[in-house]
Parts: structure tokens; C-alpha cells; sequence
């Protein structure tokens, strides 16, 4: 029959001498430098062709695949007032055909390859895209080309482009609740730059367009000293650079300068305030933008870091101060909106039915308030640091998100190399620097505050 034995005879001295080997240990561990995560370097190349277009690559052997990005530097702020919407709706012509490639035949060859395509405009931007199997390489070279260099825009493809834009500002702004806040936050919050208007541009404007005003925009903006041409994937640069000088190398540079914005949005001497009503928005709700620096300038980085520690989450200050604490809101909502010139940072929150805006608002100066005046935590360093780098890592595992990256720092900020500076950027700061950022900028008389009312309530300033 077995003996039983007792792990613990003699018990507490055991535990005794135990607890004096682990606090030694424990302290020991604390002491040691907590491993750092390195995130490797793009080995980025950069050429310019005789005719300004500039070519960023990336090669990439893991994959048989390629992610091909053509940057226009051209957004809604090079528009015209009373031209609003042009960038947007010339993304939708670039499909109808060019030279050598029918109307919406660019997708359907991109499709046959095994590959897909799409386009996206912003402020500062028009970016057409595809990922297609890499030995497909020239040919996708030739289709940008030709599009680039002989798009065929009639009066029929005009006409029914606008009315799909137009449709897809009623789905995207005008319909959905709350979709117009933005617009109306814009419109107040800039006086002279045209980051006035949202990229979608008016529907007064679209119906005013004609085709010969879309014909001078195409001609003015989409030139090769106006693009970068982005290739991530399985290729050979030299063969693709030389690929690029055989189909691009024919389009003329733009005779004249490409026409750049060069009015500054003066400073905001005193807070603004609006209220506004919209038939669909059944809650209250506050938003607030307040004037920042653009993307890549030093202050980007710790107001970045303050928008995750404020809004990433349920974790987040404004989350857990409104929604979970006091329980005034049903959603709140943060970031750093960084573009080529400076822009806005947002906070704001959509409140419980019953919870009047004078609450709210007071709610929201709170948790502001809190990061003017008291560093934020390390643990919530750590988090935000630590959300930065995940978003890096996590940004670089396809060939398109590798482009993204790319594309942003070649146009934007004028230099490819800033995908491989950053992050020590962002990992450098401490709580001081977040603090001095937040009492620079997050201040009273640099905020545009709009309120929402219910439909049922009567607004004022409407």
C-alpha cells in the first residue's frame, strides 16, 4: 500500500525560504529592460523620370503578386469655389475609358487577370489602385499609361458619373444619421482654406459642372510631374523603372506649374459654437474639432498618441468616463484628423435621449481638461505606445498596406524614406510631451463645437 506523502511537512519554513528566493527574483526581473519589438526597414527606391513622374518601388519575392498604386496630388482643396466635388467625380471618369481600353474595361482586365482594383479621394489625394499576379507587371504599367495619358471623357459618361456621385452623396452624407455633422463642423471650423468643404463636394456644384470644366481639371492636375507611381511586390526594380520610362516616358510634363494652395487658415482667436437640427439624428450629440498641425509635422505624433489614450476603445477615457461611469452617452468617438495642411482633431459624443448638451459638453471638458492638467499614466503610455506599434506591424503584412504607407510619405510628406522614421517617433515621447501637446492645442479658443439637437427640439442658428 502506498504512503501517503505530505508536500508540505515542515510547512512554513519551506514557504519561508521560498518567499526569500522569489522577492530577489521578482525584483530582479522587474529590473531587467522589457524586450523591444523591431520592426524592420522598407528597402525603399526612388526614381524620377525626364517627365517629373515619380517612382517609388519595393520589391517583395514572398509572393507571386503586386500592389500598384498611381498617387495624383490633386484633392477637393485644389478645387475651385463653386467646382466643389471635381477630384471625387474624376475618379469615377478615370474608369470610362481611355485610347486603347473601353468604357469600364480597366476593372474587367484586372479582373480577368485574378486581380482587383478600386480608387479612393481625399483632401490631399486621388489614388488609383490593383493587386494582380506579378507577371502581369506591364501590362497593368501600360493600362495606367494610357489612362494617364489619353483618358476620352464624352458628355454621356459625364453626365452619368455625376448623377452616381451625386447618389452617393445622398447614401454617404445626407441620409445616413448624423452624416452631415462633419460638413457643417468643416464649414464653420475653416474660414478661407478649403478644407471648408468635404471631399464630396455640393450637389448645387455637381449640377453646375459641364464637361469642358472637367476636360481643364484633367488636364491641369492628371500629368506625370503631378503623380507617383507605387509598385510593392515580385518584381525586378530595374525592369519595372524601365518598364515605367517605355509607357509613361511619352506623356508631357505639364507646361505650367501644377496650381498649389498657398492660403493659410489664420488662427482661431475665440471659440465658435453652432447648433444644428437634422430630421435624422433622434439624440443629442457633441462634437468638438480644434485646430492641429499636418500629418508628419512634430506635433502629429503625441496628439496621435493622445487621440488613442482619449478614444481607442472601452478602455479609452472618454468611453469610460460618459459611457460607463456616468452613463450619459451611448457612443463617443475621437481622432487626429492629419492631412497635408493642417487639419482638425476631433472628440465628441452621441448622448442617451434625456441627457441635455449642457451635461454633455461639461462631460467632455472634463476628460480634456484631465490630460492638460495631469500627465497621463504609464499604463496608459504603454497602451498607446503599444497601439502604435501593432498598428505598424500590422500595416505592413500585405503588398497593398506596404503601398499605402509608401504612397502617404512620397506625396504627403514629400519623402518615401518617413515609412521607416516613424515609429521611433512615436515610441520616443513621454507623458510630458503628450500633456504639452494637449495645453497647445486642445484649447477653448481654438475649438469649433457643434451641438445637435433632436428633430423635436426647435435648433437655433438654423
Amino acid at each position: 500500500m502506498a504512503t501517503c506523502r505530505t508536500p508540505w511537512r515542515g510547512g512554513h519554513r519551506t514557504l519561508l525560504v521560498l518567499l526569500a528566493l522569489l522577492v530577489p527574483l521578482a525584483a530582479h526581473l522587474e529590473a531587467q529592460p522589457k524586450p523591444t519589438v523591431a520592426v524592420p526597414p522598407l528597402a525603399v527606391h526612388r526614381a524620377v523620370l525626364p517627365n517629373g513622374l515619380t517612382v517609388v518601388t519595393l520589391e517583395d519575392h514572398s509572393l507571386p503578386i503586386i500592389n500598384l498604386q498611381v498617387w495624383y496630388h490633386v484633392g477637393s482643396k485644389d478645387e475651385r469655389p463653386g467646382r466643389t466635388g471635381f477630384a471625387h467625380l474624376f475618379e469615377h471618369l478615370m474608369f470610362k475609358g481611355s485610347a486603347h481600353i473601353g468604357p469600364e474595361e480597366h476593372s474587367r482586365m484586372i479582373e480577368q487577370m485574378g486581380g482587383v482594383d478600386n480608387a479612393y479621394t481625399n483632401d490631399d489625394v486621388t489614388v488609383f489602385w490593383e493587386t494582380f499576379p506579378s507577371r502581369y507587371l506591364e501590362r497593368v504599367l501600360w493600362m495606367e499609361a494610357d489612362r494617364m495619358g489619353s483618358l476620352r471623357v464624352t458628355q454621356e459618361n459625364f453626365v452619368t458619373e455625376r448623377e452616381v456621385v451625386k447618389e452617393e452623396r445622398r447614401l454617404r452624407i445626407d441620409n445616413p444619421p448624423y452624416g452631415r455633422v462633419i460638413e457643417d463642423l468643416y464649414a464653420a471650423a475653416f474660414t478661407v482654406h478649403p478644407y471648408h468643404h468635404i471631399t464630396i463636394g455640393s450637389l448645387e456644384d455637381l449640377n453646375r459642372a459641364t464637361l469642358e470644366d472637367v476636360r481643364e481639371f484633367y488636364r491641369t492636375y492628371y500629368r506625370p510631374n503631378n503623380a507617383t507611381l507605387v509598385i510593392v511586390g515580385d518584381f525586378d526594380t530595374a525592369q519595372a523603372v524601365a518598364w515605367a520610362r517605355t509607357y509613361f516616358g511619352g506623356i508631357p510634363a505639364s507646361p505650367t506649374p501644377i496650381p498649389r494652395v498657398s492660403v493659410k487658415e489664420p488662427p482661431q482667436a475665440a471659440e465658435r459654437r453652432l447648433t444644428r437640427s437634422y430630421s435624422n439624428t433622434p439624440l443629442p450629440a457633441i462634437i468638438e474639432g480644434y485646430h492641429v498641425p499636418p500629418r508628419f509635422a512634430p506635433d502629429s505624433y503625441p496628439l496621435e498618441l493622445l487621440a488613442n489614450i482619449l478614444s481607442a476603445g472601452e478602455s479609452s477615457r472618454l468611453y469610460q468616463e460618459l459611457v460607463y461611469r456616468q452613463r450619459i452617452a451611448v457612443q463617443t468617438f475621437g481622432e487626429g484628423n492629419f492631412t497635408e495642411d493642417p487639419n482638425l482633431f476631433f472628440v465628441g459624443a452621441i448622448l442617451n435621449a434625456g441627457v441635455s448638451l449642457e451635461r454633455g459638453e461639461q462631460a467632455l471638458e472634463s476628460v480634456l481638461d484631465g490630460v492638460r492638467r495631469t500627465p497621463v499614466s504609464a499604463r496608459e503610455m504603454e497602451k498607446a505606445k503599444n497601439q502604435m506599434l501593432a498598428r505598424f506591424i500590422l500595416s505592413r503584412l500585405t503588398v497593398q498596406q506596404r503601398a499605402d504607407a509608401l504612397g502617404e510619405a512620397a506625396v504627403i510628406g514629400h519623402n518615401p524614406e518617413l515609412v521607416n522614421q516613424e515609429l521611433p517617433r512615436y515610441l520616443g515621447l513621454d507623458a510630458t510631451a503628450l500633456q504639452t501637446a494637449a495645453q497647445k492645442y486642445l484649447r477653448a479658443d481654438n475649438a469649433t463645437i457643434l451641438l445637435v439637437t433632436p428633430p423635436a427640439e426647435k435648433p437655433s442658428g438654423r
